[in-house]
């Protein structure tokens, strides 16, 4: 056997809540229950999650799936809408909308004529939840821990994404917007599975100097030539794995308000195009809005309650989801089509009083559920049950695993055995009447750092970022962070106390003691397994 020490942020006041754990010799293949009783996932490839297995389910969803392709001929399309930094209180289906003076009338009827999920976990900001949807994996197995700026060194070339997957499987893939997960030739969305691409490299207000907010930049000739010269990609690009990328122009504060109607022109272009050749597409869309600084077109100016440039860019935002939504009933294959709507995070709250809202504690930057819990919308007519609402856990790795399932490629096969995959194949959830979600814990991260887990509805926090000091401890924001290492670990019940004010560690002594401790001493011992790129903190 294995024996893997889960260290000190489980012991409470001598209690023996920090034992060594018994984990199987080389995470041998088969159920978790012979670490724990109360544990049920299964681990059905020694480099994959365990998951919880639903046989009636999967069998069910599998004859659907199976009845969808003889029906079509095609493989269905898959569709991510990804807005960048939006809260998940900001949308009218989790509280927001006309409440905050931003309708959300197409993303609302996403949720109800498909599937909410109200547990979906991203990671705490953008490069690593890009990361992890895009390759299935944790960012602490792919090294990219942190939001990357101009210039940056982020490299993505080693990592295998589900577009590069889909690709060879004979579908179109593209990604439309923000990309930011590495600037550097060979790092680049066509270098590493994208069939095509339009968008930018980076993220939005590293290209806008010149925002009137920064008169420090805007009043200084010198200082704003001297930044204007610094090394880093500001270009707005157009690319195809064939041909390779191109330049369209740069990208400055001012046209930076017209970006997200642009990248809305490409995906409407490339949707059509794919169903004109007879090919089933695989679409990243990825917003640059929410994120600040925050310029709508001018058609939005003034269309929130508000007034404001945040709320107006949220208008804008549903009203492209609206525009690619409608137009897959236009073509007829809305059908056979999965779409995901999220976030990359929770809301910034740098740029406050313009940010988004959350009902939770934190915000991004944070692994609190201010800060990684985001909105989870699928839809698919015909395919997902209307009206479905779930807080089954559900993790943005998952979309990596799931796009492969619903596109009839076996990741067993696709995946080398040299890497860990921290997704699940969650299609038969997604896509049952009534179905179950097959994740069983959730894994926290904040960079280089393990934050914790979440087991059921109880959330255990080893470490934690708090933001503030004072009378604005609880207020979110890159800038505010702060970690903590409390002395016994930190336990939430989300249900009693989503916004994890009160821990029930001791008086819930159970839950680490047969749940959550396995669980991560399970996970630590995938990191031993499988060495990630960058050296970690685990305790």
């Amino acid at each position: 056997m294995r024996r893997f020490v889960f260290g000190a942020a489980l012991c409470v006041g001598g209690a023996a809540f920090a034992q060594q754990m018994s984990v199987p010799a080389g995470l041998t293949i088969g159920p978790m229950s012979r670490v724990s009783p109360v544990l049920k996932a299964e681990r059905q490839r020694e480099n994959f999650e365990p998951a919880l297995r639903l046989p009636d389910q999967e069998r069910a969803v599998a004859a659907k799936l199976e009845a969808l392709y003889r029906k079509t001929g095609k493989r269905p399309n898959i569709l991510i809408l990804v807005v960048d930094d939006m809260g998940y209180g900001d949308v009218g289906a989790y509280g927001g909308g006309e409440a905050l003076g931003a309708p959300t009338p197409n993303i609302d009827r996403l949720a109800r004529e498909g599937l909410k999920l109200t547990s979906t976990y991203a990671q705490p900001s953008c490069t690593p939840t890009r990361a992890a949807l895009n390759t299935g994996r944790l960012p602490v197995r792919t090294g990219l821990l942190t939001p990357k700026l101009l210039n940056d060194t982020a490299d993505i070339s080693g990592e295998l994404l589900a577009s590069k997957i889909l690709s060879g499987a004979g579908y179109r893939t593209a990604l439309s917007g923000k990309w930011h997960l590495g600037e550097k030739d060979g790092t680049r969305p066509w270098q590493v599975g994208f069939d095509e691409f339009m968008g930018f490299l980076g993220v939005v207000n590293a290209y806008q100097e010149e925002h009137p907010s920064a008169p420090d930049v805007v009043n200084d000739p010198e200082l704003l030539a001297e930044l204007r010269s610094m090394p880093g990609d500001r270009n707005l690009w157009r690319a195809t794995r064939e041909g390779g990328g191109k330049p369209v122009g740069k990208i400055d504060w001012e046209n930076s308000r017209d970006l997200d109607q642009k990248f809305a022109a490409f995906s409407e272009d490339f949707i059509r195009r794919s169903v004109k050749a007879g090919k089933p597409f695989y679409l990243s869309h990825n917003f640059s809005k929410v994120h600040y600084f925050n310029m709508p077109s001018k058609a939005f100016v003034g269309r929130s309650a508000t007034k404001d440039v945040y709320r107006d860019s949220v208008v804008e935002v549903d009203d492209i989801v609206g525009r690619l939504t409608h137009l897959l009933e236009e073509l007829k294959i809305a059908d056979n089509t999965l779409v995901f709507f999220t976030s990359d995070n929770g809301p910034e709250e740098d740029s406050y009083p313009e940010s988004g809202v959350t009902p939770f504690r934190g915000a991004k930057g944070t692994t609190l559920e201010g800060g990684v819990r985001v909105p989870g919308i699928f839809w698919w007519p015909g395919m997902i049950k209307a009206g479905r609402v779930s807080d089954g856990l559900f993790d943005i790795t998952d979309m990596f695993n799931t796009s492969l399932a619903v596109a009839g490629v076996d990741a067993a096969k696709a995946v080398p055995g040299d890497r860990y995959i921290d997704g699940i194949d969650q299609s038969s959830f997604l896509l049952g009447d009534n179905g179950q979600s097959e994740r069983e814990a959730v894994y926290f991260w904040n960079a280089d750092q393990f934050a914790g887990a979440r087991w059921r509805y109880y959330k255990m926090a080893t470490t934690e970022i708090q933001v503030g000091t004072g009378s604005v401890r609880d207020f979110g924001g890159l800038d505010n962070a702060q970690v903590i290492t409390p002395l016994n670990g930190l336990m939430y019940n989300l249900y009693l106390d989503p916004k994890e004010r009160r821990s029930v560690l001791i008086e819930k002594a159970w839950v680490p003691s047969y749940a959550l401790g396995p669980l991560m001493a399970v996970h630590g011992a995938t990191l031993a397994k499988y060495p990630p790129k960058v050296k970690v903190r685990f305790r």
